[in-house]
């Protein structure tokens, strides 16, 4: 993707993620909380298993399961990426299912970055929408829709929860919020981006400012290190 396109993405979903997590880590309610930890990006983190907040990431979720159980597809067209490319996704999936696991990441990666950067005004008219698999693939989308969809693929091949998470950051060059997902192989950590080509450590990002991360089980609020 190119940096016009992500001039283009907003503030809101950073903005809220932190004051829920404020509200939420310190308010004392926290059925799951852990204490900070080493993490990515230059940051420690804490995790929290309610995941209540953030409906947004939950909504994308359950249209995904919908999506598997009707086994959604639609009319083709030229384009290698349209309405029936959930079909053409899955078909993708299965071969690389056998590939070794640096190489599904790789490939995962190089397949979602194809697609065009479409803004939430543009597809659905506000400012912060979470797309499931399915929607991506009709409509496209913008940052954390390429990081669901990688996510959501990746699990698809057989990858662990733990070690997947869709981060929220702060891009401090361009001071805009953005979403990437962060994989977890070998003990070290590599960020899967849609303005970055390859997949490359986390250490090599030096602009990322971590604001939260989630998966299906937990969310870790990250507080930047000095």
């Amino acid at each position: 993707m190119t940096r016009k396109n992500n001039r283009k993405i907003t503030i809101p979903l950073l903005v809220l993620a932190m004051l829920v997590g404020v509200s939420i880590i310190f308010s004392g309610s926290s059925p799951a909380l852990a204490v900070a930890a080493p993490s990515f990006f230059n940051s420690t983190e804490e995790m929290n298993s309610d995941l209540a907040p953030f409906k947004k990431w939950t909504s994308a979720l359950g249209k995904y399961s919908k999506e598997v159980a009707a086994k959604k597809s639609g009319p083709c067209g030229g384009k290698e990426l349209n309405s029936c490319s959930y079909g053409k996704w899955i078909t993708f999936l299965k071969g690389i299912k056998d590939k070794d696991v640096a190489t599904k990441i790789r490939e995962v990666n190089n397949y979602m970055n194809r697609a065009p950067y479409i803004t939430d005004d543009q597809n659905w008219g506000t400012k912060d929408y979470w797309s499931s698999p399915g929607e991506f693939m009709a409509k496209f989308g913008d940052c954390e829709d390429f990081a669901i969809a990688k996510y959501m693929s990746l699990r698809k091949l057989g990858f662990k929860e733990d070690n997947m998470r869709v981060v929220a950051v702060k891009d401090m060059n361009l001071k805009v919020g953005h979403a990437v997902l962060v994989i977890f192989l070998g003990g070290k950590s590599y960020v899967m981006d849609n303005q970055i080509k390859d997949v490359v450590s986390t250490a090599k990002i030096r602009h990322y400012v971590p604001v939260f991360s989630i998966n299906a089980k937990s969310w870790w609020k990250h507080i930047p290190v000095s």
